[in-house]
Order: C-alpha cells, then structure tokens, then sequence
C-alpha cells in the first residue's frame, strides 16, 4: 500500500524513501522531509504499538519550540482486517495534526481485506486511488511550501 502512495509522489515529481520505524535514522529522515506518510496496521480501531513508540520519539512542536513535524504535510495510511476499523486513521491523523503540528492530507486512506486479490496484491483501481493520494500529498507539501500562513500556524493548546 505504501509502495503504491510512494509511487504516486514520485510520479509527481517527488524524491520517495520508504524506511522502517525501527530503523536507526528514521527520526533524522523524518524531519528533513517535505511530507511524511504514516502507515500502520489497525490493532482495536488504533495504530499499532510499533506506531505509538515512533511517535513518542518525535520531539514535539510547542508555541515556543518548533518540533521537527511541525507544518509538515503528513498523510495516514492504514489497514484492518474488516472495514469496522476504518475510523484508527482518525486518531493517527489527529494525533498528528493536533499534536505535533503537521498539515494533513485528508482523507485518510484505510484498507481492509476487500482491497487485496487473492494473491495478496492490491487491485488495480485502488492501486490508481493510493498513486493519486501520493500525488495529493506532493500538491499539499508545494502549497504549504510557497504559503507563510500554512507554515506558521500552530496547534491551538
């Protein structure tokens, strides 16, 4: 799913890296982004643990300390079992907009088991649908980019 959203970016003229959350330069690749895409399996409605700890080890944006999301253009990605679980995207993309800051791509994306053929692989109209978000993001992040308004506003706290 990821590749698929990675690959809509690049279509658009983005530079992509996938990385893993246990990767050692994560937090480092994350913060020289222009956009961030989130993806996580859904564990009870919720990203999973492994999400939550990657999250914990973002410094966050305060109105007196920039963290390093804040004003990124960020987009939520995840899957579940059943479409009962669509609504995780919401607590990752509000953990992230109204937490640290960032600007995010809505709607989120969320995929159960009816996304996938039988072989495992993604069909091809959703396919279609993951490239135009990764294209949507790359807009966002140029919007944000050239907008001193969507760079500096802040959670409210």
């Amino acid at each position: 799913m990821i590749s698929e959203i990675l690959a809509g970016a690049a279509d658009a003229g983005a530079e992509t890296e996938l990385v893993r959350h246990d990767d050692e330069a994560v937090l480092g690749q994350i913060a020289a982004a222009d956009g961030v895409v989130f993806g996580s399996p859904t564990y009870r409605a919720s990203p999973t643990a492994a999400m939550r700890l990657l999250l914990e080890r973002i410094d966050r944006s305060t109105a007196e300390d920039e963290g390093p999301l804040h004003g990124t253009p960020a987009m939520v990605a995840m899957t579940g079992a059943s479409a009962a679980h669509f609504l995780g995207t919401r607590e990752l993309s509000n953990t992230l907009s109204g937490f640290f800051g960032t600007q995010i791509l809505s709607p989120d994306v969320y995929l159960d088991s009816t996304a996938f053929n039988p072989g495992g692989a993604i069909q091809t109209d959703i396919a279609l649908r993951l490239r135009l978000h990764g294209a949507a993001l790359v807009e966002l992040a140029a919007a944000v980019q050239t907008s001193q308004s969507l760079q500096n506003i802040r959670p409210w706290i």
